[in-house]
């Protein structure tokens, strides 16, 4: 099984999780999934963790901006079906009702250049694969923007999701203890 990681989950785990890994026992097991390709890390998820949060991913895993551990999203182009689902399953329709046609546009290929654009196509291009998306994002409405979050998606497309807690918790050897 492969695990896909979006850019809010690695956020998480650098400001939630790796303060209290004392040990580094979590920080080596993500980067030996990363190294063994079990855990994968779009280009596109980097490129948006070098603006996010002040770049703190990049800071406290360096490695993963190395080029030899990027999924390259080059080659990612989006299907008709694709095309079709972000019209008509992906959309916020009271969102869409808001915009005009020109900027509909501009808001589908901003998305579908994104990091969670690039995770869907790499997922939709990976069926044969047990491709996993790790997300913190919730299925519930969007707040005003114009698509519907990741587990929305994936749920629509037959993507499996988890949450960076639960993946956590498959980790061998990792236990998660909460101190008062």
């Amino acid at each position: 099984m492969k695990f896909v990681v979006d850019t809010c989950s690695l956020i998480s785990l650098v400001r939630y999780y790796l303060p209290f890994d004392n040990d580094r026992l979590l920080f080596d097991y993500v980067k030996n999934k990363v190294d063994s390709g079990e855990l994968l890390i779009l280009d596109k998820v980097v490129e948006e963790c070098r603006y996010t949060a002040k770049g703190i991913v990049l800071d406290a895993l360096k490695y993963i901006a190395a080029k030899a551990y990027c999924i390259s999203t080059q080659s990612l182009y989006p299907s008709k079906s694709l095309y079709n689902l972000l019209e008509n399953n992906f959309i916020n329709k009271v969102q869409r009702e808001k915009i005009s046609d020109p900027e509909f546009e501009i808001m589908k290929d901003n998305f579908l250049n994104s990091g969670d654009g690039k995770m869907i196509m790499y997922c939709m291009n990976n069926r044969q694969g047990d491709v996993v998306i790790v997300t913190e994002e919730s299925e519930s409405p969007n707040d005003n923007k114009t698509f519907k979050k990741l587990p929305s998606i994936c749920k629509s497309i037959d993507c499996k999701v988890i949450n960076l807690p639960s993946w956590i918790q498959m980790c061998n050897g990792i236990d998660i203890k909460y101190v008062n």
